[in-house]
């Protein structure tokens, strides 16, 4: 997704709506390379100690004891029947996903690790990828995006006003949809992996964070096995090179498509980062409204 434009004598990175100066400058977004090693590392730091099993199905309940057929039918005992099994909620003490991130943000695809989910299908998929691209609140950011590149003027050439504004508009929301079906439908149906995020909801705050970054490069198949993340990392990059098709041909470099590559992984980390304590901020901040939310 293309945030903004700038003048490349001024600046030589981009980060989310701000551009960063020379002199702050780290490299690190000059290539989806450096930023797929750091996530890479996290992943390790922290894969031996999550405990992330989805779809290991809870062996049955062993069945209630059965009266002896040898016994006296005849007996007076009084007939004594077993009682209840009771059984503790997994997730007595996790707070669950949901729907929304304070109501408004989509947070369709971000399940908790004690949830037992069957494998996505293809027409899942593809819905997820149509849910978050059409749903109402996906106008917020390409609205804002394009208000912001208009008033930089990060692309002159679409001109100013109402329709330099619609320009604007329509280039965002082309970025944004086209990464979504890439990342979200088209590549998992073929490399066969789960768009699923889930959290890992225990242990300290660098661990969990550590995790959920680390899943931008680290997620899993439809069968529940650990791979590396394509449809991230080649969705976002296939994204990143469709958009020089309708950019202005001073866009059309590919140390800007490097950059958008890295920028694109880089806020799916961050917004992994977000849906990994969302549930914990959730809890405490809107406990009250905790049952009404979760009924959306």
């Amino acid at each position: 997704m293309r945030l903004a434009s700038c003048p490349p004598r001024e600046t030589s990175a981009r980060w989310g709506l701000f551009c960063f100066p020379k002199s702050l400058d780290f490299g690190l977004f000059h290539s989806p390379g450096a930023f797929i090693a750091l996530a890479g590392i996290l992943f390790w730091a922290t894969a031996g100690r999550a405990q992330d099993t989805p779809y290991q199905v809870p062996a049955p309940l062993p069945d209630a004891p059965q009266a002896s057929v040898a016994a006296d039918s005849s007996s007076a005992s009084p007939d004594v029947s077993p009682g209840p099994v009771t059984q503790t909620p997994p997730s007595a003490d996790r707070a669950p996903q949901t729907k929304r991130i304070l109501g408004i943000i989509p947070n369709f695809r971000s399940v908790s690790t004690d949830q037992t989910l069957p494998p996505q299908t293809v027409k899942e998929k593809f819905f997820d990828a149509t849910q978050d691209s059409f749903d109402y609140s996906s106008v917020f950011i390409p609205g804002f995006l394009a208000g912001y590149s208009m008033a930089t003027n990060a692309y002159p050439e679409f001109g100013h006003g109402g329709v330099g504004y619609a320009r604007y508009f329509w280039h965002a929301a082309v970025d944004q949809t086209s990464e979504n079906y890439l990342v979200e439908f088209i590549v998992p149906t073929v490399t066969r992996e789960d768009t699923r995020f889930y959290t890992l909801s225990h242990g300290g705050f660098l661990k969990r964070a550590g995790y959920a970054m680390s899943r931008a490069v680290v997620t899993r198949t439809d069968t529940g096995r650990e791979t590396f993340n394509f449809s991230e990392v080649v969705g976002s990059g296939a994204s990143s090179g469709l958009s020089t098709l309708y950019y202005p041909s001073r866009e059309r470099s590919l140390g800007n498509v490097g950059t958008e590559w890295g920028l694109d992984v880089g806020i799916d980390s961050a917004s992994f980062l977000v849906r990994e304590f969302w549930p914990d901020v959730n809890r405490k901040l809107f406990r009250s409204k905790a049952s009404a939310t979760q009924s959306r």
